[in-house]
């Protein structure tokens, strides 16, 4: 646990450094390629993409640039990125955060489980509550570049808890902090996380 907290306390941080706006009308004609998978609008066409409408822009920045430069593995998207400028990707990224977040449905099953380790976590296994960084209405913290979760596809969520678990998804920074987590989750509880953070508002 106190690894956990020393590792909120580095990433908070980082929250100083300098960040160029994008421009959000630029980046609405620069998103051509990302429909098919992420929508017109950010909400995701496939269970499996993430939404990106109502998104940090600070995050979209990272998470595209990360994936540009191979710190993150999507290969089904690197192939896209490879033309686009930094100013590019802050325009896109601007466009997508300028967007309204969906609103999802958490299934009756996992309310109780996902509510209790998004909100309070689990001191027994030293799992911190995801709200702690997420918010707890799931809107995350943009500064600290922390994720809107709020909404976020079900499939998708569940996937990138098991690839930090699994140490496929290593771009939480040297801290690993959601590695360190996401490898104190069961299959059940990742599940149900994703599933509770999909119905939040």
């Amino acid at each position: 646990m106190k690894k956990v907290i020393l590792s909120l306390i580095i990433c908070l941080g980082v929250t100083g450094v300098a960040f160029a706006k994008g421009d959000a009308n630029a980046g609405k004609g620069k998103i051509a390629t990302c429909i098919a998978c992420h929508g017109a609008s950010g909400v995701s066409p496939a269970a499996n993409w993430p939404n990106l409408a109502g998104q940090g822009e600070r995050y979209l920045v990272k998470q595209i640039s990360e994936i540009k430069e191979g710190k993150r593995k999507v290969p089904e998207m690197a192939p896209f990125l490879t033309q686009l400028t930094t100013q590019d990707i802050e325009d896109i990224a601007a466009f997508y955060a300028s967007q309204t977040a969906p609103r999802g449905v958490t299934g009756s099953k996992y309310v109780s489980l996902g509510k209790a380790l998004y909100r309070g976590g689990d001191t027994k296994k030293g799992i911190p509550a995801c709200g702690g960084c997420h918010n707890p209405n799931g809107k995350g913290l943009a500064l600290a570049r922390f994720p809107h979760l709020a909404g976020q596809k079900v499939d998708y969520t569940i996937k990138q808890l098991k690839d930090f678990r699994e140490g496929y998804r290593t771009n939480d920074g040297d801290t690993k902090i959601m590695r360190t987590i996401a490898e104190k989750m069961s299959n059940t509880e990742v599940e149900a996380v994703a599933n509770y953070i999909s119905g939040l508002r």
